[in-house]
Order: structure tokens, then C-alpha cells, then sequence
């Protein structure tokens, strides 16, 4: 990842406006800011999401709130809780998506 030229911006999230992104269950919610080819955004996963596709993006995620699992296509799971991060490149292994029985906030970088 390389941040274009930039200045120094501050982000109020709040005022940023929020879209919906329904899963194969339960609702997503994002607030995104564009720079370039990255994507930062804040986003809520309502308790019972799941998301609708395998991801081979990559992805730096943090959990802000609540609790994450995170399965890859191969197998694995992984449960993230608040203060936890993963870290994955595009196409750097197996397809991965998310889910939450209870909610989660996170902040994402991709």
C-alpha cells in the first residue's frame, strides 16, 4: 500500500455519510473514505451478520467493538474481540469472509 501525496486530514466519522450493505444475513454498515486506490472505512456489523461473498481483497481490519469470526474458505476460523487486528494481502491466502452473532465495530484499511 502506498498513501498518495496527501496533507494532513482529519476524518470526523460521524459526519460521514453512512451506507447499508446487507449480508446473507443481518446488516453492514460503512462510512468510507476514499484516498486514491485505498479504502478506509468505519464499519458496523449488526448482531447475526454474515457476510454474502469470499473476499481475496486485502485488508488491514481492527475490532473496535464486539466481537469478529473470521473464516477462511480452506477451514480455519479465527474469533477477534476488541483490541485484536488481522492482516491479509490481496489474493495472500485463503478467501476470507465475516460474521458476528453479536455486533461489531471495526476499522478497515484497503
Amino acid at each position: 500500500m502506498k498513501i498518495p501525496e496527501l496533507p494532513f486530514t482529519v476524518t470526523d466519522w460521524s459526519r460521514v455519510e453512512r451506507t447499508e450493505h446487507p449480508g446473507e444475513t443481518g446488516m453492514a454498515y460503512w462510512r468510507t473514505l476514499n484516498i486514491g486506490d485505498i479504502r478506509i472505512r468505519m464499519v458496523e456489523y449488526g448482531p447475526g451478520y454474515l457476510a454474502d461473498h469470499w473476499c481475496d481483497r486485502g485488508h488491514i481490519l481492527y475490532v473496535i467493538e464486539g466481537e469478529l469470526d473470521s473464516e477462511l474458505k480452506d477451514g480455519r476460523k479465527s474469533r477477534l474481540t476488541a483490541g485484536m487486528s488481522y492482516q491479509v494481502s490481496d489474493f495472500g491466502d485463503s478467501p476470507h469472509r465475516s460474521s458476528t452473532r453479536t455486533g461489531a465495530k471495526l476499522f478497515i484499511v484497503d
